[in-house]
């Protein structure tokens, strides 16, 4: 069950830490096709889950993620100032495949709708 509250404070820590991502955070490692595709908050606002999608290999990924959990106490407190609540959630940064995912399918499908193979009716 979604519960209000949560879903705005997550829509919130995404502005906040997708700017962050953009102007703030000055670590080589980030790479610059970084996106927060999804915030979960708990309901007990303790931790943040922050669903960050990188776009290149497999090695900027890593870096990317490794950079992003070592920034995670800067992220909270800068969340912190930006969102008055008791508790600030600790963020969490996880890798999401979605879009690589919708990409592929969306490439099978092109190669079976494509003229000229044994699928096309007649």
């Amino acid at each position: 069950m979604a519960y209000p509250r949560t879903n705005r404070i997550g829509t919130e820590i995404k502005k906040i830490v997708s700017s962050m991502i953009m102007n703030e955070l000055k670590d080589p490692r980030i790479s610059p096709l970084t996106s927060v595709v999804e915030v979960e908050v708990t309901r007990d606002l303790s931790f943040a889950n922050i669903f960050i999608s990188v776009y290149g290999s497999q090695k900027d990924k890593d870096q990317t993620l490794k950079a992003l959990a070592n920034s995670t106490g800067f992220v909270r407190k800068e969340i912190g100032k930006k969102i008055k609540l008791r508790c600030t959630p600790e963020p969490v940064f996880k890798l999401d495949n979605s879009i690589e995912n919708a990409m592929y399918i969306s490439d099978l499908i092109h190669k079976v709708n494509k003229p000229g193979t044994e699928n096309e009716q007649k």
